[in-house]
């Protein structure tokens, strides 16, 4: 969001609750060149979803490119997954997405730019994460089959698939917690590092442009090669 409102893009999030980091981010977009607008909802149920929605209309009348990356994910060995945890890991990072989308659609005109956010783990698997893993293979599925259903109106879909990125949730690990975390994956990646949240942007940046143009139906990995 941020990096879209440097480039000048008028730009609307949501946030399911009052914290410092959505204080932080307010402060941030008011000093760029693109406008940006805060909303809170949930973007994981319907209800959000049309407000979210609801909300880009009255604002921008229409959209030029919808990015879905709200997502969450609680580790749990296979042995003791619940029903409950996958139907929450379904409705956060799936259903959510379809929700979005399919609200946010009818203010999309031809030329517009759907990203998904995928994962590197829906390629590779991770243990204690089936539920996760499914779910982000489901959605390179819904990815695909928008971009051949939209893609008659000009409208193109694709998945980002970050690996492990260097986030803000690892700067609020004690420091020692933090370097462990940064040291062990490090090592997946062939590059020996972490991606920074910078190197994600600028991959949702080019493909919401008009320079990925003949680029749909794409799952696009940035993981350093793990």
């Amino acid at each position: 969001m941020l990096a879209a409102a440097r480039a000048g893009a008028d730009v609307l999030t949501c946030y399911r609750q009052e914290n410092d980091h959505v204080t932080t981010l307010g402060k941030e977009l008011a000093g760029l060149p693109g406008t940006g607008h805060l909303v809170r909802a949930d973007a994981s149920d319907a209800a959000g979803a049309r407000l979210l929605a609801d909300r880009a209309r009255d604002l921008f009348g229409g959209l030029d490119a919808v990015v879905n990356n709200a997502g969450d994910f609680t580790p749990a060995p296979y042995d003791d997954l619940t029903d409950a945890a996958w139907a929450a890991a379904v409705q956060s990072n799936l259903t959510g997405t379809h929700q979005v989308t399919q609200a946010t659609l009818p203010l999309l005109a031809g030329g517009a730019s759907i990203v998904n956010f995928g994962s590197t783990v829906a390629r590779i698997g991770m243990a204690s994460g089936a539920h996760y893993t499914a779910v982000k293979q489901g959605l390179i599925g819904l990815t695909r089959s928008l971009a051949r259903e939209l893609g008659p109106r000009n409208i193109r879909v694709n998945t980002i698939s970050p690996g492990r990125i260097d986030t803000e949730a690892l700067d609020e690990l004690p420091p020692e917690a933090a370097a462990q975390q940064r040291a062990i994956f490090s090592k997946f990646a062939a590059v020996g590092r972490l991606g920074t949240p910078q190197e994600i942007a600028h991959v949702v940046l080019f493909l919401i442009s008009d320079q990925a143009s003949y680029i749909t139906g794409q799952n696009i990995h940035v993981d350093g090669c793990v």
